[in-house]
C-alpha cells in the first residue's frame, strides 16, 4: 500500500541529488571561467600592440624598476649626444643644446654658458668646426635615489686642418621626474660636471 509513496520519495531524493550535483557543477565551471577571464584580462593589460609600417607589433609592459638601469644609461647617452654634437650652424647648435637642457638641471646650463662666454661656441661657428661624441661606457648606480652615474667617452673635433680626439669623463646624479615629450625617460640629470677633458691625439688633415 505504501510502496508507490516510497518510490516517489526515493525518486524525488534522487532527482534532488542530481539537481544539486548539476548546480554545483555549473557553479564550479562558472567560477573557473570567471577566474580564467580575470587572469586573461590581467595578462592583456600588460600588452600593447603598436602599428608600425602596416604590421602589428606586440609591446610588453613592465615596471619602472625592471628597466631603470637601461633607461638611465640611455638618458645619459642621449643627453651627452645632444650636448656635445655640434655643427657650425647657430640654429643647429641651439636646437641640440635645447634638447639636452630639457634632460638636465641648471648645472648643464652653467656648463653651456661657460662655453659661450669663453668663445668656444662662436669658434665652432666661425671656424666651420664639427664636433661629435662617441660613448665608451656609462656606469649607473641604481641601488638608491638619486642615482649616481659616470660617463666615459671620446670627443672628436674636426677642423679644416686637423682632427682632434679628446678623452671626456663626466659625472652626476639622476632623479625621477614626470615623463614628457621632451623627457621620455622621466629622469633629470643633477649636479653634472666634467671631470676630464683632455687631448688624446691630433691628426693633421
Amino acid at each position: 500500500m505504501f510502496q508507490p509513496t516510497q518510490n516517489i520519495d526515493t525518486a524525488f531524493r534522487a532527482m534532488r541529488m542530481v539537481m544539486l550535483v548539476v548546480i554545483g557543477g555549473c557553479l564550479c565551471i562558472s567560477l573557473y571561467a570567471l577566474y580564467q577571464n580575470v587572469q586573461l584580462s590581467a595578462r592583456m593589460q600588460d600588452r600593447v600592440y603598436v602599428l608600425a609600417n602596416g604590421k602589428a607589433m606586440e609591446v610588453v609592459a613592465s615596471s619602472r624598476t625592471e628597466n631603470l638601469e637601461v633607461e638611465a644609461r640611455d638618458h645619459v647617452a642621449m643627453f651627452h649626444h645632444w650636448f656635445f654634437t655640434l655643427d657650425p650652424d647657430e640654429q643647429a647648435i641651439t636646437t641640440t643644446i635645447t634638447r639636452a637642457l630639457y634632460m638636465a638641471d641648471g648645472s648643464a646650463k652653467t656648463q653651456y654658458d661657460d662655453l659661450v662666454e669663453t668663445g668656444y661656441i662662436s669658434g665652432i661657428i666661425s671656424g666651420n668646426v664639427s664636433q661629435q661624441i662617441h660613448i665608451d661606457s656609462i656606469r649607473v648606480n641604481t641601488t638608491a635615489a638619486p642615482y649616481q652615474f659616470a660617463c666615459y667617452a671620446k670627443v672628436q673635433i674636426l677642423r679644416s686642418t686637423s682632427l682632434v680626439t679628446r678623452s671626456l669623463v663626466t659625472q652626476g646624479y639622476l632623479r625621477n621626474v614626470s615623463r614628457t615629450d621632451h623627457n621620455p625617460h622621466g629622469l633629470l640629470i643633477e649636479k653634472w660636471e666634467v671631470t676630464e677633458n683632455k687631448d688624446l691625439k691630433v691628426e693633421v688633415r
